[in-house]
């Protein structure tokens, strides 16, 4: 069966394709995550300063000094902060930079995903504040015995249930409707002040991509050049693994304004095309190509990353 194209009207013309700035609008949202967390340390009190001095003969004033009012080391502790760490690293794994404190871009496709593993942390965080709070009562009579003097028993809630908690929110970065109608002078302000930010976001993502890149190429390329005590360094499967995953991430989420920082990627790609770790430790021509050929690109990514802001700044005042 045949079908006919509705040809364009006369003197059509096609818009341009978005820039990269305008299609990082179009396409993500912006997401804000926030954390309550219970002060594990806390400032000594001006006669507590004072108690402290004495052993030194100094001024109370003069010293500046804490308390840890819990032993973060505890395995109890260490998996509420674990938490915190995954959720972190996850939210940072799959969303771009924004110049805003505490906000980052998101593809508007993984809003959904992202709700729900944030939902999946504050779940996980709940049960491990639970499993805190069972060993609170023995961490407390720990500092008791460890602070001496400087114990405080106002310092200890009776419970920690509640006072750790994950937030998250949808903030918007847009310049509000209604400031059209207020001030359409100033609402263009706020829209030109948007289209800068945006393009402040896709330059620190790039930046952000090409210094991840440096660091993993050259960490890896270090390891499988040369030898150490006559035989080849040892180097961790993750070495290979956190490149390969790079390599995925950043095809989901790239943003580039220029060539450049791609050509690198897909080097640095063809270079690890199919190549195991244990591939690399146990033949010796696939280890040195491999370590040829991410030198090379990590020599190239030094040159990019240091004229890289140089040009951009040239571009800016053109």
């Amino acid at each position: 069966m045949s079908v006919l194209l509705e040809a364009p009207p006369p003197n059509h013309v096609e818009a341009p394709p978005p820039s990269p700035p305008e299609r990082l609008r179009l396409e993500t949202a912006a997401v804000r995550l926030s954390f309550t967390w219970f002060g594990a340390k806390k400032t000594l009190s001006a006669d507590q300063k004072a108690l402290a001095a004495e052993a030194f003969g100094a001024a109370g004033d003069s010293l500046s000094a804490g308390k840890k009012l819990l032993d973060t080391r505890h395995p109890k502790y260490r998996g509420v902060s674990a938490v915190r760490s995954q959720a972190v690293a996850y939210w940072k794994g799959v969303s771009l930079p924004f110049p805003e404190p505490g906000v980052r871009l998101v593809r508007r496709g993984d809003v959904e995903t992202l709700q729900h593993r944030f939902e999946g942390y504050r779940e996980e965080l709940r049960e491990a504040v639970q499993e805190l709070d069972e060993v609170y009562g023995e961490l407390r009579d720990s500092a008791r015995r460890r602070l001496g003097e400087l114990f405080e028993s106002g310092d200890y809630p009776e419970r920690l249930a509640g006072l750790f908690a994950v937030e998250w929110d949808f903030p918007s970065v847009e310049p509000p409707e209604y400031l059209r109608r207020l001030s359409p002078e100033l609402y263009q302000r706020e829209c030109e002040r948007t289209r800068a930010r945006f393009e402040e976001a896709v330059a620190l993502a790039e930046q952000a991509f090409g210094e991840e890149l440096q660091r993993l190429v050259s960490h890896l390329a270090e390891r499988l050049e040369g030898q150490a005590d006559g035989k080849p360094k040892v180097f961790r499967d993750s070495a290979v693994e956190n490149l390969q995953a790079f390599f995925e991430r950043f095809r989901c989420l790239r943003l580039s304004t220029s060539g450049e920082l791609d050509e690198l990627v897909e080097e640095a790609e063809a270079v690890l095309a199919g190549v195991r770790p244990e591939g690399l430790r146990t033949h010796t021509s696939l280890r040195e190509q491999a370590a040829e050929g991410l030198g090379r690109v990590a020599q190239s990514l030094e040159s990019l990353l240091v004229d890289r802001p140089r040009r951009r700044v040239m571009r800016r005042g053109s």
